[in-house]
This record gives C-alpha cells, sequence and structure tokens, in this order.
C-alpha cells in the first residue's frame, strides 16, 4: 500500500511541489485516510498501533518518491514521541487522539537561532504564573517542521537558573498552536525538501495551564532526547529511501546511455560504483531495521539508533552526489531526478541530530559495544 502511495500519489507531484513550495496537504489528507500517518500511535488513541520496525517500511517507501513530502508527514512521528514516552492518560487522549482523528500536523519545538546541538543554550524561559500553577512561555524557535501548519506544538523551556545542569535545566510542555501569543515566522526557503515546511515560531507570554506540563518539572531534556531514540530510525529509513530512489535511476540510467560504443555500466569504475553504493545501502538498511526492532522490543537502542542515522544518511548523501555526478549534464538538470536528490538529501544528515552529535553520542556509548 505505501508503495503504490508513493508511486502513484507522491512521485507524480514531487516535482511541481518541489518547484513551488506548496505544502502537500491534498497528499497528507490521503495518507492519512489510507492509515500511512501516525502508524505508531497506539490503537488506543486511534492510531494504527504499528512498530517501529514495521514503520520504517512505509517511511522508505514514502521517501523514496520525496523526502520534503515525506517530512511533512513523518513529522508528526517527533511530535508525538514525546506525549508517547512521557504523557498521561489525559495528554495522549488530547494530543494523540487530535492528530489520529483527522488530517492534521504537530511539531517538535526544540531548536533555537542560537541553539541548535547545544541544547544546553536555548534561552526560551517557562516561570510560574499565578497561584493556580499556570506557567508563561517566552521565547523564539527555529528551523521547526511543520509550523506553519501546526495543531499543537511540543515545546522544551528552560525552568531553572542558569547555572542549573542540562538535565535539570528544562520542562516540556505542550502548547495548542491556537493559543494566544504563539506567533509563526514566513515559510523558509530552503535548499530542498521544499514540500516540508520550515519556520520560525515565537512564543509572547503564552500561557498554559499546568496540566499541558509533560512529565516532570525539570524533566524535559530527557524526555526530548529519549524521542530521537524513536525518531532516528525513522530517518535512517527515509534516508535509505532516498538512498535507493538514487541508486536505482543511476542504474537505469547507465545501461540506457551509451559512452565509447558501450552502455555506461559496461565501464568498469561505473559498475563497480554502482555495487559499493548498493553495498552500503543494504547495510544501512540493515542497521536502521535492526535499531527499529530494539525498540519494538523494549530494548535501549540509543547506540544503534545513532548509527543507523549516520550510516543511512551520510549515505544518501553520497549516492546522490555520485548519482549526479555519474549522470553528467543529465545530472545536473532541473528536468531529471537526480539534481533534486542532492538538494534533499544534504538535511538528512542534518536535522534531529548532526552527523557529529551521532559521532559524539557514538563515542560515548562505545564502552557498552565492546564483549568481554
Amino acid at each position: 500500500l505505501a508503495r503504490k502511495f508513493a508511486r502513484e500519489e507522491i512521485m507524480p507531484a514531487a516535482a511541481a511541489l518541489d518547484a513551488s513550495g506548496e505544502y502537500p496537504w491534498e497528499l497528507i489528507r490521503k495518507a492519512h485516510a489510507l492509515g500511512l500517518m501516525n502508524t505508531h500511535i497506539g490503537e488506543a488513541y486511534g492510531g494504527m498501533g504499528l512498530g517501529a520496525l514495521s514503520s520504517t517500511f512505509i517511511t522508505e517507501e514514502l521517501a523514496y518518491a520525496c523526502t520534503g513530502v515525506n517530512t511533512a508527514i513523518e513529522a508528526n512521528s517527533l511530535a508525538a514521541a514525546p506525549v508517547i514516552i512521557a504523557g498521561n492518560e489525559e495528554q495522549k487522549a488530547t494530543f494523540l487522539g487530535r492528530l489520529t482523528a483527522e488530517p492534521c500536523v504537530a511539531s517538535y519545538c526544540v531548536t533555537e537561532p542560537g541553539a541548535g546541538s547545544d541544547v544546553a543554550a536555548l534561552r526560551t524561559t517557562a516561570v510560574r504564573h499565578g497561584a493556580d500553577g499556570r506557567w508563561r512561555i517566552n521565547g523564539s524557535k527555529m528551523w521547526i517542521t511543520n509550523a506553519g501548519h501546526a495543531s499543537w506544538f511540543f515545546v522544551l523551556a528552560r525552568t531553572a537558573d542558569a547555572d542549573a545542569s542540562t538535565g535539570e535545566a528544562f520542562t516540556a510542555f505542550l502548547v495548542d498552536g491556537a493559543t494566544r501569543g504563539v506567533s509563526v515566522g514566513r515559510k523558509e526557503a530552503n535548499m530542498g525538501q521544499r514540500a516540508s515546511d520550515t519556520r520560525g515560531v515565537t512564543f509572547d507570554d503564552v500561557v498554559v495551564d499546568d496540566a499541558c506540563r509533560l512529565g516532570a518539572e525539570g524533566g524535559g531534556f530527557a524526555i526530548a532526547m529519549r524521542a530521537f531514540d524513536l525518531t532516528r530510525p525513522m530517518i535512517g529509513s527515509s534516508s535509505v529511501g532516498l538512498a535507493r530512489r538514487a541508486f536505482e535511476e543511476l542504474y537505469r540510467y547507465a545501461h540506457e546511455r551509451r559512452t565509447f560504443g558501450k552502455p555506461l555500466f559496461a565501464h568498469q569504475s561505473v559498475a563497480f560504483e554502482l555495487a559499493d553504493m548498493y553495498a552500503t545501502l543494504a547495510a544501512a538498511q540493515g542497521m536502521v531495521r535492526q535499531a527499529a526492532w530494539e525498540v519494538d522490543q523494549g530494548r535501549s537502542n540509543t547506540l544503534n539508533a545513532s548509527v543507523a542515522k549516520l550510516i543511512a544518511s551520510e549515505h544518501a548523501n553520497r549516492c546522490a552526489q555520485r548519482a549526479v555526478q555519474l549522470a553528467g549534464g543529465v545530472g545536473f538538470n532541473t528536468e531529471y531526478v537526480f539534481e533534486k536528490l542532492q538538494r534533499d538529501a544534504a538535511i538528512l544528515s542534518i536535522y534531529e541530530g548532526a552527523s557529529n552529535i551521532q559521532r559524539l553520542i557514538i563515542s560515548r556509548l562505545l564502552k557498552s559495544a565492546i564483549t568481554e
């Protein structure tokens, strides 16, 4: 079903959406109706209740067609993950239920203009407001996916003094998009994945009830980071989808294009490059599925989630770049998909933890990988 939807609905629309930057609401509505959105949300809250491993197959197929459209669809997973991890029953019913009841999107609101990988530098604050325990949130977020269309936001804000440790300084909140004081900026003109929506979000004296606090006060950082264990395998599968598209498009072109009297594929250097592409693609796909399987088994997957994200996103970038190079003028031309794949691939090794952040995580967890 996912492959059929990707090939028959997303692929024909991808080039036009890339050119216009239009948000793919029509495709989102269709994906929602087919059960291809919010697959990770439990049946009790209206979701499909699929495991992480099953979800990687869906994500890979959608990303094969267009990672921009896939990001617009899949960003719900990142927003919902903290609620799945730390939400109480009322929060799950309200915020997860909203995503499954009708086609709508939510945003994970952490990155700021001056704080991306360095979460400790976040300046958005939340302070107690009044005797009834409500909170007043002030600050600006940046590079927030789906922000222009979000029904609600997961927000990380500082609630402790500057000298508090990162693990105790931040609290998580769930903020309705229609709350007074919430405003979104213009849609950013990004290099690639133009069908997705990226904007800044400002919280100007936004007052929320304590019931909107997610988890314990001071526990927001741990919740925000644990969400990545669930979602990094999905970014990995998106990367695998794009890498597979680049590989298959180049393979077909290499058999059609003739140079020096024979197909491009008949040149050993090209054939070997495609062989290497496929070998690493298969390894990345296996690593992604391993990390997702660990989620389903209730195992800690932090190490393998980072490995999967690192290998898959880096390989997607390499596959797309080499496809452009080997396709020559065709690779550089907008009438063909190669250049779009290269532009779309760039963000895969940046969002949800840049590649060097993944290397940092892996290096700190290497001891757990050593057998005694």
